[in-house]
């Protein structure tokens, strides 16, 4: 059996079974996204060439997943602008900004979890003392999704365009006729003492 640092080896054959050579046991795809809810490491081999393929399989875990009735966790929005990365000279950088930004959701909802866990935890007669504990769930709430829209801008297939001009007010138009005369008449006095000097 592998070390406990070490990930667990999955095999995946021909017939698309996969063994988990940590247990000696046929898991699925299910099992896998199991695994991972409960933070145990593993990487995926092809049984045939010891290729790794832990990337096409934790993708199509995520596939199953959003195939599931009431499980849609990626918008179609989002879908839209990952796609329009593919190809982009951006498509290098996307990898690790969505580690980063997954990483830091995490931790702010293990934020969370601790403030509700804190706050349920207590009887009521102490909920009602403490200082507001509603308030400290809106407020976590509030930087969850602060965080996801500023990671959602990020994938943004387009910059936001700048607003139309305003149309210039009568007075802002009044102002730019009387400054267009008055370079006019220094342009004249210009004209008249170049005359002069010469």
């Amino acid at each position: 059996m592998p070390a406990k640092q070490d990930p667990v080896v999955i095999k995946k054959y021909a017939n698309r079974r996969l063994y988990n050579t940590g247990t000696s046991t046929y898991v699925t795809l299910e099992d896998l996204a199991g695994m991972v809810k409960r933070g145990e490491e593993f990487t995926v081999q092809d049984a045939k060439s010891g290729e790794d393929i832990t990337h096409p399989v934790l993708t199509q875990i995520i596939f199953e997943l959003e195939n599931k009735e009431g499980q849609n966790m990626l918008p179609v929005s989002f879908l839209r602008q990952l796609i329009a990365f593919y190809g982009d000279q951006m498509q290098t950088i996307v990898p690790s900004f969505l580690e980063q930004s997954m990483i830091a959701f995490a931790k702010e909802q293990e934020r969370f979890r601790e403030q509700m866990n804190s706050a349920l935890g207590k009887s009521p007669l102490e909920m009602m003392q403490s200082t507001n504990p509603m308030k400290a769930l809106e407020e976590q709430t509030r930087r969850n999704i602060e965080l996801f829209q500023n990671a959602m801008r990020m994938f943004t297939p387009f910059p936001p365009q700048p607003a139309e001009p305003e149309e210039p007010s009568p007075a802002a138009s009044r102002d730019n006729d009387d400054l267009k005369e008055l370079k006019e008449q220094i342009a004249a006095m210009q004209r008249k003492l170049d005359q002069l000097g010469s």
